[in-house]
């Protein structure tokens, strides 16, 4: 279904998640630090990325911004195991999707993965409806013209 990037310096999580996704029928892949995460975004078409925000040389928000910088509709989770921290609060207003508490519960998970990748593809119809109002708005002068034509010829 999707291709999911899950970035987090530690070693069991980026044994567990990968698992997971795979039973849910995504491709999973990874990275322990910012670094490696945009290197693989830069690769591969990534649909979503699921990240730790605390992490050594390049945290998640540093991440966030960087990924928003080469695609903005992008959806990014947080994954915290520190609930109380203001990052988490600076994460959602700098633009992630969404944030879940470590341990985290894979129901919980598996259902903000799902809604955000929804809301990525209604995001990608937003230019084609933009477009069609776009043609019904120049496209009415046409018509109201045509109208009053065929109207003085009935009335002749």
């Amino acid at each position: 279904m999707a291709n999911i990037l899950i970035v987090d310096d530690e070693p069991e999580i980026l044994e567990q998640l990968p698992e997971i996704m795979k039973r849910w029928g995504h491709t999973a892949f990874i990275a322990s630090n910012g670094f490696d995460a945009l290197q693989v975004f830069e690769r591969e078409p990534i649909d979503l990325i699921l990240s730790d925000i605390r992490m050594p040389e390049m945290d998640g928000l540093q991440l966030l911004q960087k990924i928003q910088d080469i695609d903005k509709q992008c959806p990014v989770l947080f994954l915290t195991g520190y609930p109380s921290d203001d990052s988490a609060i600076e994460a959602m207003h700098s633009g992630a999707d969404d944030y879940l508490v470590k341990p985290v519960n894979f129901d919980e998970l598996q259902l903000r993965i799902n809604k955000s990748l929804e809301r990525k593809e209604r995001m990608k119809t937003i230019p084609f409806l933009k477009g069609m109002n776009w043609a019904l708005l120049i496209s009415i002068p046409f018509w109201l013209i045509l109208g009053i034509i065929i109207a003085k010829l009935f009335k002749s």
